[in-house]
């Protein structure tokens, strides 16, 4: 899970095998055909266009593009200070700069381990594409982590997943989506790679990162001096 400093000193490779037996002890046998994830990577982006670069997936976004002020958010579904981060902080960012058209707000999947995987792939599933849906339901997968990522997580994503409209088998066809998992693993790998990301959550303002949970106050300071420049 994330923290504040980087959370490996050496890449992490999870192999099929791990990957597998994994999926085992945590109860998200769907997933066992899908590919492992790669997770590399120290030091700072090249520049703001690295960051801005399409990846694989449609990137989900809050606000204009062309805003002045771009904020890139990369987290996993099962990290604390990912989680944190979404009660405390970002709501404001919403408030007082979202929602009047200040800045765009970007989330991109950095999943740690294989049930934030699945939590991203359902989060996708259930957006279809909707930035402003996605939003909701990364907020709710959020606020009731530990019920879902410390009990049988197929289970507790299967409930989420119809309580959103979907059925048993869009559901359980969602967690087997080859395609989607290889989209996220490889919009990881280019993250770490190229954008130096080896914790969450990890921010990047107008290219300019910003590793582990940051306050309110440490962002406002940093989007009112763009704004004004």
């Amino acid at each position: 899970m994330g923290v504040n400093a980087p959370f490996r000193s050496k890449p992490l490779i999870i192999t099929r095998r791990a990957f597998t037996a994994a999926l085992s002890l945590t109860g998200l046998s769907l997933l066992a055909g899908l590919s492992p994830l790669r997770l590399i990577g120290q030091a700072m982006a090249q520049s703001a266009a690295d960051v801005a670069k399409p990846v694989s997936l449609p990137d989900m976004a809050l606000g204009p593009a062309g805003a002045a002020v771009t904020i890139t958010e990369f987290a996993s579904m099962t990290c604390p200070h990912c989680a944190a981060f979404n009660e405390a902080v970002f709501p404001k960012i919403k408030s007082e700069y979202i929602d009047s058209g200040k800045i765009r707000y970007i989330f991109r999947e950095f999943p740690l381990d294989i049930k934030a995987a699945a939590g991203s792939m359902l989060a996708r599933r259930i957006a279809a594409g909707d930035s402003g849906k996605y939003f909701a339901v990364i907020d709710l997968l959020f606020k009731s982590q530990n019920d879902w990522v410390m009990k049988d997580t197929t289970a507790a994503l299967t409930r989420i997943g119809k309580q959103a409209g979907l059925s048993q088998q869009q559901v359980e066809d969602c967690l087997k989506d080859q395609s989607l998992l290889d989209k996220i693993a490889a919009d990881q790998k280019y993250a770490a790679e190229v954008l130096k990301v080896d914790s969450t959550p990890t921010f990047f303002v107008n290219g300019e990162k910003i590793k582990g949970e940051t306050s309110f106050e440490e962002f406002d300071k940093k989007i009112k001096s763009l704004l004004k420049s």
